[in-house]
């Protein structure tokens, strides 16, 4: 198993941090990523609401426009590949549906890989929901002018993560497995749910996963802050070229 380093995030032993209510409730395993990713969501949601609230229509030009990630748009504005992943609809099960996901997995897993390891997980799993949705306009075509905002491909990537650290660590996988296969149905039961960034995700997180690993075993050449930060700029440029071999047939490039 690899240990991930402190993140100094909590102001010193004494708790008197801006943060340091974090370490007086957690102690020294305080999951600082996953609190943080959680306030973002909360808070774009809340900006999100406001202006869908007060200004509709400029609400819609914005989220269609720069905020959702929208396949054929996306290469020539990159930062939709970011942008989507910390936001989401404005029905509040949206949010309070994968914000509790996120507590289920994500203080588990930042805690077994550590701080650093999990945000770059979370990210790449993010980026692989939104190449699940490149592929699948490029396998068909009237998905390129589709919307997807949402947390749910980097999700989906901390569910195929946790399962290969449980399954390295010898762990009992079943009800996982069964409580997964009932997240993937519910595309077939729930309209307007992007399955594709779920898939992209989930097999772009669970790649990502065994690589970690790999190179955090015994043995391994690579340490301490490489052995992270390697195979998520490995990953990273691979994402890149993809989306830019799936944007070739892009009917707008």
């Amino acid at each position: 198993m690899v240990n991930g380093t402190g993140t100094g995030f909590t102001g010193g032993g004494n708790g008197r941090g801006p943060l340091g209510w974090i370490r007086r409730y957690w102690g020294d395993h305080a999951p600082v990523v996953t609190i943080a990713i959680t306030l973002i969501c909360i808070v774009a949601w809340v900006i999100q609401m406001a202006l869908y609230l007060l200004a509709p229509l400029r609400y819609q030009r914005l989220l269609l426009g720069y905020w959702a990630f929208v396949p054929i748009t996306a290469i020539h504005e990159p930062w939709m590949f970011v942008t989507n992943i910390f936001l989401h609809a404005t029905n509040v099960s949206h949010i309070l549906f994968n914000m509790i996901t996120l507590w289920v997995v994500g203080p588990v897993l930042e805690n077994l890989i550590g701080h650093g390891r999990f945000l770059a997980l979370y990210m790449i799993s993010g980026l692989g929901g939104d190449l699940g949705l490149m592929v699948y306009a490029v396998l068909a075509p009237n998905g390129w002018g589709t919307s997807a905002i949402g947390a749910s491909g980097a999700l989906f990537g901390l569910f195929a993560a946790i399962l290969v650290v449980y399954r390295r660590l010898g762990i009992d996988i079943l009800s996982l497995v069964v409580w997964m296969g009932i997240n993937f149905c519910m595309p077939l039961f729930v309209p307007g749910i992007a399955w594709q960034d779920h898939v992209g995700g989930f097999i772009v997180g669970g790649l990502f996963m065994l690589a970690l690993l790999h190179m955090g075993r015994p043995g391994s050449r690579v340490h301490g802050l490489l052995s992270w930060l390697l195979p998520t700029l490995i990953f990273l440029a691979a994402l890149v070229l993809l989306a830019l071999g799936c944007n070739m047939v892009n009917p707008m490039r």
